[in-house]
């Protein structure tokens, strides 16, 4: 099973504040753990959403917001994904990583979805597609 682990942003990670050299050398060393365990295939940090922006879809129409956005603890402020047999092995790996943020922070974690899950909604063409689009992926890196 896969899984994408999203870090919730701060109002430090917001102000743009960079980590210390501490911290990136504690999550460099988590990093490594579970690049050893097999666990990591992806992770990154996100800059504040003052340098993003947002789509809002409504039937046809597409309305573009520029950052920031003001509701902080809905935000990401950065991603892994893993390989974990169960959710409780992801939120046993979880609990092992150090504080990600100066204070109190969360970490979610939210199972992706495999072609499989979708049942006869994806049809030998469609999981073919898939199969390419995974291949051209892979090829890519």
């Amino acid at each position: 099973m896969r899984f994408v682990i999203l870090i919730k942003a701060d109002q430090h990670s917001e102000a743009g504040e960079m980590p210390s050299e501490g911290m990136l050398a504690e999550m460099g060393r988590f990093n490594e753990e579970l690049a050893k365990a097999g666990v990591l295939l992806a992770g990154e940090g996100l800059h504040p959403s003052a340098k993003g922006a947002r789509v809002r879809f409504s039937g046809k129409n597409r309305t573009v917001t520029d950052g920031p956005f003001a509701e902080t603890k809905e935000l990401i402020a950065g991603f892994w994904i893993w390989k974990c047999a169960s959710l409780q092995e992801a939120i046993d790996w979880v609990k092992r990583c150090p504080n990600p943020m100066l204070g109190e922070s969360e970490i979610e974690i939210r199972q992706v979805f495999d072609a499989e899950d979708f049942g006869d909604a994806m049809t030998p063409e469609l999981r073919e597609q898939e199969d390419r689009l995974r291949q051209q992926l892979a090829d890519q890196s």
